[in-house]
């Protein structure tokens, strides 16, 4: 199955017979809220998913945006009406980093149906609304463990031994800027791969190939494992869901940037080189 669907697409299962389950993860990094523009117009039936406190933990040592507690989230996804064997289509404002790290963590905990709506709101031509939904209550529990999983010592292990893309802007991979976190610079052996490459101009994935082509570039070559961090295990989860595109399987380092580089006896390494 294909990890995204068009707008287009969404539209026509919508008015069938089994609708998929929406979630609407607006969210952008610093703000503003979501809700609010949640409130103000979205697609029928969608539910509002909170990134910050639904999507994950309370921030610290695991980083900005740690993975959730499965049990909390597990009845964050309940709440809004998903259920195991029910469609989920999720989608943001348009960078689809939200939307790509509700679509990780359900993949990850083990619903087999989740695809993210390419382009997000931006790209829907229905209608909107400003009814709040009001769900029936879903089944969905859990199951960790479908999708590969980094912490810090494998992430480094696997930028010594596969390839560990950084999916940051390449400023702050090179250590030029670091408007967020401790000190600025990537995980040693690490390669910049910006997401804003995975998109066209529009904010639309490109084709399949196209990502193969890229990501082959950057040395996802063969049987080489493949790793994505990012700064807070948010657009990474953007990374993974291009390269799910592309046909290469790829683990996430959720604590990310945020987590590594809190710790001073971490290695950082700086400038446009890897290592």
């Amino acid at each position: 199955m294909k990890p995204i669907i068009s707008a287009s697409e969404l539209l026509s299962e919508s008015a069938g017979d089994r609708p998929p389950v929406l979630l609407d993860v607006r969210w952008a990094l610093g703000g503003p809220p979501g809700r609010p523009a949640y409130e103000a117009g979205h697609l029928p039936g969608a539910v509002y998913v909170d990134l910050d406190t639904e999507l994950a933990g309370p921030p610290g040592s695991g980083g900005r945006h740690p993975l959730p507690d499965p049990e909390v989230f597990g009845a964050a996804m309940r709440r809004a009406g998903v259920s195991a064997d029910r469609p989920v289509v999720v989608h943001d404002g348009g960078s689809g980093w939200g939307a790509a790290r509700a679509w990780w963590l359900l993949r990850w905990a083990g619903h087999p149906d989740v695809r993210v709506l390419d382009g997000g709101l931006a790209a829907w031509a229905g209608e909107l609304t400003e009814e709040v939904p009001v769900p029936e209550p879903g089944d969905f529990r859990p199951e960790p463990g479908a999708l590969g999983l980094l912490d810090a010592d494998g992430a480094a292990a696997l930028a010594r031994s596969g390839l560990l893309l950084d999916a940051r802007a390449a400023e702050r991979y090179r250590g030029d800027v670091e408007p967020i976190d401790r000190v600025g610079g990537h995980v040693p052996g690490a390669v910049s791969a910006p997401t804003t490459e995975n998109v066209d101009a529009g904010g639309l994935f490109l084709a399949a190939d196209a990502l193969r082509d890229r990501f082959t570039a950057l040395g996802a070559a063969g049987d080489t494992p493949v790793g994505v961090y990012c700064g807070s295990g948010v657009s990474g989860a953007h990374e993974v869901l291009a390269l799910e595109i592309a046909g290469i399987p790829a683990s996430l380092y959720a604590g990310s940037w945020s987590e590594w580089s809190a710790d001073p006896s971490r290695p950082v390494a700086t400038g446009p080189d890897p290592s």
